[in-house]
C-alpha cells in the first residue's frame, strides 16, 4: 500500500507500508544474510542453530537490512502505481517498523504541474525584410574581398591594409604573458586589438618600429590588464593591401556559383540570398518573441534540480565547443575573470528559461492529443543520423528512444503553436 503526497516546489513524499507476508519473507531473508556473519565459539560462522544465532542478532538491525535490501524494489512498485517519474535521486527514510509491518517514506521532485494560459489566437509581427542597395553592394564588397589578391606595397598603411608585425607588450617596464608575436598579419580597421593599437599603425611603412601607448579597457578579460597602462613595441616588417577583383562578367564567372554566367546574374543571386537570410532571421525572431508570449502566459513554480540540471547541460555544452579550440574549461574561466560557481549563476536564467519553454510545450502537447508514432521517432533518428554523418543503428544504440519521442512531442507542439496564431500585416 502507497500514498503520494505532493508538496511545494513539485516535491512530494511517497509513503509505502510493507506488511503481512511481504514483510515477514524479506526480515527472514535479512536474518539469514546478518547471521552469515556471526561467529560463535564451535560453529563456523552462521552455521549455529537458529535459535541460539536469534540470541545474537539484532532482530532490529535484521528489520533495516530488510528494508534496505528491497527499498528500490517497493519504490519501482509504488512509482509505477502512482505514475511517478522522479527528477532527483529518492531520499529514503523508516517511519515505522516492528514485527508486524513497516512503514517508509521517498522524497523526491516530479515533473510541476503547468497551468496554460493563451497559447492559440496571438498575433505576432515579422519585421521589415526589404533589402537596401546599400546592403547588397555591401555584400558583393564582401563577396570580392574573399577573392581578393594581396600585394606588398612600398607606401604608407591605411586603414584596410594589412601589416605583419613584430610585437611586444610592456607593463611597468615588464613584458607581460601573451603579449608577444612575430610576423604576424593585422588587418587595420578590424578591430581585432585594442583601442588605439590599429590606428597608430595608420600611416606607418615597412622597417618602421614604434612604442605605442595604450591603455587596456577596463572590462578587459584579463584582470591583471584591464584598465592598465602598457607599451606596446612595433616593428612594421611589411605593408600589404587587399586589390579587389574588377566587378564585372569574368569575375561573376569565377564564383562558380549555379546558373551565375553575368555580373546582373550575380547581383541578382546576392540579393535573392539577402532576401532569403533576412526572411529567415525575421521569422526566427517573431517566432521567438510568439514563444515567449505563450511561455509568459503560462503559470509554473520550476523545482531547483531542474534548473541546475539544465545549468549543469549547458556548460557541458561549452566545454565541448571550446575544447575544439583547444582551450581547457580551467584556461577558459582564467580568460573570463569568472569562476566556475560565476558561470552557474550567468547560465541559471537562461536555463530556467529553456526548462520552463519544454514544460510548456509538453502541457500544449497533452491537451491537445498531439501524438508521436513509431514512424515520427524512426525519421527523428534518421535524420538526427543525417547530422552527424552516424550509422543509423549506432544512434540508436546511443540515445534512448523516450528522450526522441519527447523531442519531436515538444516539436509537434511548437509547430502547432506557430500554425495557431497569426502573423501581423
Amino acid at each position: 500500500m502507497s500514498t503520494w503526497t505532493l508538496k511545494e516546489k513539485s516535491t512530494g513524499v511517497l509513503e509505502v507500508t510493507v506488511e503481512g507476508e511481504v514483510w515477514q519473507t524479506a526480515c527472514k531473508k535479512a536474518f539469514d544474510k546478518v547471521s552469515k556473519g556471526v561467529s560463535l565459539n564451535g560453529f563456523r560462522k552462521g552455521q549455529a542453530p537458529k535459535k541460539l544465532l536469534e540470541k545474537y542478532v539484532s532482530k532490529q538491525q535484521c528489520m533495516v537490512t530488510a528494508i534496505e535490501d528491497n527499498a528500490n524494489h517497493w519504490l519501482a512498485e509504488a512509482l509505477k502505481e502512482h505514475d511517478l517519474s522522479p527528477l532527483n535521486r529518492p531520499a529514503l527514510d523508516i517511519k515505522e517498523m516492528d514485527d508486524n509491518h513497516a512503514v517508509v517514506t521517498f522524497e523526491f521532485t516530479v515533473k510541476p504541474e503547468v497551468t496554460l494560459g493563451d497559447y492559440t489566437g496571438l498575433e505576432y509581427k515579422l519585421e521589415n525584410t526589404r533589402v537596401t542597395q546599400k546592403e547588397i553592394d555591401a555584400e558583393i564588397d564582401r563577396v570580392r574581398e574573399t577573392y581578393a589578391e594581396i600585394k606588398t606595397k612600398d607606401a604608407e598603411a591605411v586603414n584596410g591594409d594589412i601589416v605583419n608585425i613584430d610585437y611586444e607588450g610592456f607593463k611597468d617596464g615588464v613584458a607581460f604573458e601573451g603579449g608577444k608575436a612575430e610576423k604576424f598579419d593585422l588587418t587595420l580597421g578590424s578591430g581585432s586589438f585594442i583601442p588605439g593599437f590599429e590606428d597608430q599603425l595608420v600611416g606607418s611603412k615597412a622597417g618602421d618600429e614604434k612604442d605605442l601607448n595604450l591603455t587596456f579597457p577596463a572590462e578587459y578579460h584579463a584582470a591583471d590588464l584591464a584598465g592598465k597602462e602598457v607599451v606596446f613595441k612595433v616593428k612594421v616588417n611589411e605593408v600589404k593591401e587587399k586589390v579587389l577583383p574588377e566587378l564585372n562578367d569574368d569575375f561573376a564567372k569565377d564564383i562558380n556559383a549555379k546558373d551565375v554566367e553575368t555580373l546582373e546574374d550575380f547581383k541578382k543571386m546576392v540579393k535573392n540570398r539577402l532576401t532569403e537570410s533576412k526572411k529567415n532571421a525575421a521569422e526566427a525572431k517573431a517566432t521567438e518573441e510568439l514563444m515567449k508570449k505563450v511561455v509568459d502566459n503560462a503559470t509554473v513554480e520550476i523545482p531547483e534540480v531542474m534548473i541546475e540540471q539544465e545549468t549543469e547541460m549547458l556548460i557541458n555544452q561549452l566545454q565541448q565547443q571550446i575544447s575544439q579550440y583547444g582551450i581547457g574549461f580551467k584556461q577558459y574561466l582564467d580568460m573570463m575573470g569568472k569562476t566556475a560557481e560565476d558561470l552557474k549563476k550567468d547560465y541559471a536564467e537562461q536555463a530556467a528559461a529553456n526548462v520552463k519553454l519544454r514544460l510548456v510545450l509538453e502541457a500544449v502537447a497533452k491537451k491537445e492529443n498531439l501524438e508521436v508514432t513509431d514512424e515520427d521517432i524512426e525519421k527523428e533518428f534518421g535524420r538526427i543520423a543525417d547530422a552527424y554523418k552516424m550509422n543509423l543503428e549506432d544512434v540508436k544504440k546511443a540515445i534512448d528512444p523516450e528522450l526522441v519521442k519527447l523531442d519531436v512531442q515538444n516539436q509537434k507542439a511548437y509547430d502547432f503553436i506557430k500554425s495557431s496564431n497569426s502573423k501581423a500585416k
